[in-house]
């Protein structure tokens, strides 16, 4: 199968190609606005001959794909804030881009990388098929522009029901290859773990569902090998983490030290939603079901990642 990735920049896709290449599927072609950050990053993983990077201007429908997928966007909570309203533009850009892809070529498939925002800011318990999207339309925060961005462009792929597209919701997906700048629960703790630090955490209940890079993969393939259709699809791991677990785990096995505060001093756009994983399994009719849970994926992950910055600093 020929794919073409939109964001070849992005963690997740990056943690996708290698993964698909390791199983020896897909010929793949990635867009970037930096292309050659994306060949740097090729030939430091030994696929420079493998596969192609170019520019965004450079997709076109007069070269054939079987599928596309996008991946442009914002991870980071702090960049999700800072882009504000401009996120519209950005994903409407990039959303337009593939589906006038799609009109040319109907036969192409098209899997956009949306969000659990998506649904809103109501995360007091976990989302199910049944849950509705809320925004508070008369006080909008910074997050929300995200959120009602990737809702968006749902509501739009769902009026071309015609067409192949599949939207996948990700609530919190971790790898080794994380930002640990990135102001996460997960990267919190391991900074602290890294540093030394004690870290300072709210008191607040949280549960979180993190998917892993292989279970990422083994959606992606579901998708992509399961009959052609419009549609939306939450990930999920085999069982979610809630906070005080987190902890726990990561203070026997790793040293983490934390303490209790009544409020962190900075804000942490992630940690606002108690319950944000979705209950929603409609991902199973496509073939797909799990085969880690978050804190099998967690651990796997934080011991490869503690392991390197170990390493690097002896």
């Amino acid at each position: 199968m020929r794919i073409a990735i939109l964001g070849g920049t992005s963690q997740i896709a990056k943690d996708l190609v290698l993964l698909l290449a390791a199983r020896d599927q897909h010929d793949i072609a990635l867009f970037a606005r930096r292309p050659e950050t994306v060949q740097l990053w090729l030939a430091s993983v030994g696929l420079p001959a493998r596969h192609t990077a170019a520019e965004f201007a450079a997709f076109s429908a007069a070269e054939p794909f079987d599928a596309v997928m996008n991946f442009v966007g914002m991870g980071n909570p702090a960049g999700i804030a800072a882009m504000g309203p401009s996120i519209f533009d950005v994903t409407e850009k990039f959303d337009s881009m593939a589906l006038s892809y799609l009109r040319r070529r109907p036969q192409c498939r098209y899997l956009f990388l949306s969000s659990g925002a998506a649904y809103g800011s109501s995360f007091e318990k976990p989302v199910t098929e049944d849950t509705p999207a809320t925004f508070a339309i008369n006080n909008l925060q910074p997050q929300d522009w995200y959120a009602a961005a990737k809702l968006s462009a749902e509501l739009r792929h769902r009026s071309l029901p015609h067409l192949p597209i599949v939207d996948i919701r990700v609530f919190s997906y971790f790898s080794r290859t994380q930002d640990l700048a990135a102001r996460f629960l997960i990267t919190d703790i391991l900074r602290a773990i890294r540093d030394g630090a004690v870290m300072q955490t709210a008191p607040d209940y949280v549960v979180r569902d993190f998917v892993h890079p292989t279970d990422f993969c083994n959606l992606v393939s579901a998708l992509l090998s399961s009959p052609a259709s419009n549609a939306v699809v939450d990930c999920y791991s085999r069982a979610p983490i809630d906070k005080p677990t987190l902890l726990n785990v990561m203070q026997q096995n790793f040293g983490l030290r934390y303490e209790i505060a009544k409020m962190t001093a900075h804000i942490n756009l992630s940690n606002a939603k108690p319950y944000y994983y979705s209950l929603n399994k409609r991902a199973a009719a496509f073939g797909y079901t799990p085969g880690l849970t978050s804190l099998d994926g967690v651990m796997r992950e934080a011991n490869v990642i503690l392991r390197a910055t170990r390493a690097g600093g002896s």
